[in-house]
């Protein structure tokens, strides 16, 4: 984490536990206008960060290696933020980009799927605007340390309507299986996030994250290599070669890492690798599905088992109180 941004003059912070989707007490300086360091946070929240300059670079990703897409997914993020504007939603939630993230994703996913017509921008607008709605109403009941994060389950199930359960297009050429190749997977792997599978788009990502925690963008980067490895362990070599085997691995690896016990961010790995062939089973399209079900589960599991650990702690204790005669 850097001292001070300098794209924007603010003091970057990144969210610890669930913290890319709860509300930060840091707050930006005035060199940028509210409306585009909230934007950019919107991007960096796509990878559980809040650091403009991470946004940025990660918006530059996408100018650079699909520039089709660069007018949904702003589209898509300033319609969320507009609406939490227009609906009074807390200014923090709002700097942070909470309102953003979802809509940015929809406008990318609408903008790769669907031809341009007359109706798209429409629907990518409804999209943001029902993104931010539905991130809100999970805030609202999700505050509370035992809670869970909403992380882009409000892109997934709008996703999922929109598209009609289609699949999204997959890779349709074949990538020779070299060393050059297997480095540009790993690093396509981060860029399959926001649908990019140049590994430039990749690249620019990792750069992003190192500013905002080197120690995630580790973890995203290990994540992203076991994906990879899963991958053509089965024999899956389009997806494997595209980094379609590495996306949901590196977002689990990113947020079960700022818990800081080692073993959360492998156990997510291993189920988000496991769930994901469930999804294609049931038709429908992963996206990043089984990154949200693997990080719950894990969370879940972590909270019940310290639970029943509070539960017998007094039965401990009146076991070992002595008898009054």
């Amino acid at each position: 984490m850097i001292a001070a941004n300098p794209v924007c003059g603010s003091e970057p912070a990144r969210d610890e536990g669930n913290s890319a989707h709860q509300t930060l007490s840091a707050m930006p300086h005035t060199h940028c206008p509210d409306w585009a360091t909230a934007l950019l946070n919107g991007f960096s929240q796509i990878f559980l960060q809040r650091h403009p300059l991470c946004g940025l670079l990660c918006l530059l990703a996408i100018l650079l290696t699909a520039p089709a897409l660069v007018g949904g997914a702003l589209l898509g993020g300033v319609a969320g933020l507009l609406t939490a504007q227009r609906r009074g939603y807390a200014k923090a939630d709002r700097q942070a980009g909470l309102f953003s993230y979802n809509g940015i994703l929809l406008g990318l996913l609408l903008s790769l799927v669907l031809p341009w017509s007359v109706l798209l921008p429409p629907l990518i607008i409804a999209a943001g605007g029902l993104g931010a709605m539905l991130t809100q109403q999970w805030l609202k009941r999700t505050r509370g340390p035992q809670c869970l994060p909403a992380y882009t389950a409000p892109f997934v199930g709008l996703a999922w309507l929109l598209m009609g359960f289609t699949l999204p297009p997959s890779p349709g050429i074949s990538i020779e299986m070299t060393i050059p190749n297997l480095l540009a997977a790993h690093l396509s792997g981060l860029g399959q996030v926001m649908f990019l599978g140049h590994p430039a788009a990749g690249a620019l990502i990792v750069v992003g994250l190192l500013l905002a925690d080197r120690r995630a963008a580790g973890w995203a980067l290990f994540g992203s290599a076991a994906g990879l490895a899963c991958a053509l362990l089965q024999h899956e070599n389009p997806t494997a070669l595209s980094g379609l085997g590495g996306y949901n691995p590196a977002l689990v690896a990113l947020a079960l890492s700022q818990q800081r016990r080692p073993w959360l961010p492998l156990m997510g790995i291993l189920l988000a690798v496991l769930l994901t062939p469930g999804f294609i089973a049931l038709g429908l399209p992963p996206l990043t599905a089984p990154f949200i079900l693997a990080c719950w589960l894990i969370q879940a599991t972590g909270r019940a088992w310290r639970q029943a650990s509070l539960d017998r702690a007094p039965c401990a204790l009146r076991g070992n109180r002595p008898r009054l005669r």
